[in-house]
């Protein structure tokens, strides 16, 4: 990757890797490079616009094919998962050298040094992980950094958050005793914990639990947009305290003040998200969240081509170069350093 734009991307979620085996089953990898409709990740397009890597999400779809409030059985959610590993591996060897699996940020900052792509291994929704835990160092040496223990559906580490617009993200309970576990191992191992998709109680559970930093990856703020998905003022005053993170959620149904999935949101609405999280945290704990490929973003960011427009936009905002640069990637990598050790 040749040319950057000046302020280089790191991004908190993003769902291309079950996007390009739902809808390009037939040329997964040779899909990653080149635009096409629909797709916001592509290698030309990251080029073009900055995006130089973030956490790969890995979601398990429906295993009936329909109903997403359901957990998938273990045996499906480890194959899907596995699936998506291989194919990560597969775009990078394809690559010509353009794009490099991390697993520390030493990974990440020599990746970027020398212009490649850094994705790192991020598990949406912990179904593959078996409940006592047998399985995660394997999938830890598969290069798996960050788990999020939910999705927005129950399962046997916490109960996630249901989409509910308007509504407080207090919906029922929180961790199980697995998920205690989950965070203590995770914790001693270097694995990032994710609260986006916790309910509340699964949110202060997780943050009187962890001894790291609190990384909300793909969340926006509820005063703003009133969904169960965002956050309250105490929970950014606790990612805040913890010297952790909050990453904003480019989905239109988290950004605007109605909740609906209309993608005609001016910019101004995320400059907005992103002022309200810098009063209330402060510049060192704002990132990106794009949550591309899983969720509508906005018209003016709906590829990653795009991204100049929002770093544009925060400049036009007041923000100095160093402040976008710090939102933009640094101070993810100082919490991802923070957690993982290295």
């Amino acid at each position: 990757m040749t040319n950057p734009p000046s302020f280089p991307i790191f991004d908190g979620h993003n769902d291309i890797l079950l996007k390009l085996l739902e809808e390009c089953a037939d040329r997964p990898v040779e899909s990653f490079f080149t635009p096409r409709d629909g797709q916001h990740i592509d290698l030309k397009s990251a080029k073009a616009g900055g995006f130089v890597g973030g956490l790969f999400a890995m979601f398990i779809p429906p295993e009936d094919g329909r109903s997403y409030s359901k957990a998938p059985s273990q045996e499906f959610a480890r194959d899907m998962t596995m699936n998506m590993i291989t194919l990560l591996r597969d775009i990078a060897a394809a690559s010509d050298g353009d794009i490099s699996i991390c697993r520390s940020v030493r990974d990440i900052r020599a990746a970027l040094a020398q212009g490649k792509m850094a994705p790192v291994l991020h598990i949406e929704g912990a179904e593959a992980i078996l409940p006592d835990l047998s399985n995660l160092e394997a999938f830890y040496a598969d290069g798996l950094r960050s788990i999020g223990p939910v999705w927005s559906r129950s399962n046997a580490f916490a109960h996630g958050v249901p989409f509910k617009f308007p509504a407080s993200p207090d919906t029922g309970p929180g961790l199980t005793e697995a998920g205690f576990e989950m965070v203590r191992v995770c914790n001693q191992m270097g694995i990032a914990i994710d609260l986006s998709h916790m309910n509340e109680k699964g949110f202060w559970d997780i943050a009187k639990t962890s001894d790291k930093p609190l990384i909300a990856s793909h969340s926006n703020v509820h005063k703003l947009c009133p969904t169960t998905r965002n956050l309250t003022d105490d929970q950014l005053k606790a990612i805040k305290d913890s010297n952790g993170i909050a990453g904003l959620n480019f989905a239109v149904a988290f950004l605007r003040a109605d909740g609906e999935k209309n993608q005609d949101v001016p910019l101004s609405v995320c400059v907005d998200h992103i002022n309200y999280m810098v009063d209330m945290m402060g510049i060192d704990h704002v990132g990106l969240g794009s949550d591309y490929d899983g969720a509508p973003p906005p018209y003016d960011l709906d590829s990653t081509a795009k991204l100049p427009a929002l770093t544009k936009a925060l400049s036009e905002a007041g923000y100095s170069d160093q402040d976008i640069t710090k939102i933009c990637h640094e101070n993810w990598l100082r919490v991802l350093e923070d957690t993982w050790g290295e």
